[in-house]
């Protein structure tokens, strides 16, 4: 990465008091020009409490409070406004709980050097999953394959969380527009900067489930992603994602 270039990589949490601490530690070292920003959710368990410990030590960890939980993609886009108002070059989403691996952030950074937007993709070369019961793997591999059928988007891990955007390409989305919520919103971000024609990379990763703490799936989840590819596609038809 640029020695200029500044990243922020964004951790929406609810209750991962078990992985905070290492996790921002293990992100922070892979280079010294990321910082971190932890979106914690009034977590019960005290996350925030415990962000809150570790950023009075470095000044390179952020914390922001949210009076309650109102969901992933409102947790990131939060964090977007924050890292876009400090002026970071790169602003990143990645999950505390492990399941997204630091060791791939230089492989991010390397890559964002000459794209715009890029996706950590579980199915790129395979499948690149561990510890999933078969049938979360299943629905995840088939999701993709649906969303690219019926959105057209371009890629083979349309919802992937573990993602690197250009602060431009951030700007240019209309932020308040964004309405999904759960993990139809990695397809929406995606969506909206590939019709704006911004560049976009998947690099392969190793997908590991989480050991500690508790899946924030849920079947709501799951039926908010089913029909709302249809309405991401027509919004898509109507030039409404530009």
């Amino acid at each position: 990465m640029n020695d200029t270039k500044r990243a922020l990589i964004i951790f929406p949490t609810y209750n991962e008091k078990e992985n905070i601490k290492a996790i921002i530690a293990a992100a922070l070292r892979q280079d010294p020009r990321l910082d971190a920003l932890v979106v914690d959710d009034n977590s019960p368990d005290g996350t925030g409490r415990i962000a809150d410990d570790l950023a009075a030590q470095n000044n390179r960890i952020h914390v922001m409070h949210r009076e309650r939980k109102e969901g992933l993609g409102r947790a990131y886009i939060a964090g977007f406004r924050w890292g876009i108002e400090r002026s970071y070059d790169y602003l990143f989403e990645m999950d505390a709980d492990f399941s997204h691996g630091p060791e791939y952030l230089p492989d991010f950074l390397a890559a964002i050097e000459n794209h715009d937007l890029v996706l950590g993709s579980r199915y790129i070369s395979g499948v690149n999953v561990i510890n999933w019961p078969m049938s979360r793997l299943l629905l995840s591999y088939f999701a993709n394959v649906y969303t690219r059928v019926v959105t057209g988007l371009p890629v083979r891990d349309g919802t992937g969380g573990f993602k690197c955007f250009r602060r431009e390409v951030l700007e240019t989305i209309n932020l308040d527009a964004v309405k999904s919520n759960g993990y139809i919103f990695q397809i929406e971000m995606s969506m909206r900067a590939w019709k704006k024609g911004f560049r976009i990379k998947e690099i392969p990763i190793v997908f590991v489930d989480r050991q500690k703490g508790a899946s924030k799936m849920s079947k709501k989840i799951v039926r908010e992603a089913i029909w709302k590819v249809w309405y991401l596609r027509l919004m898509s038809m109507l030039g409404k994602m530009r």
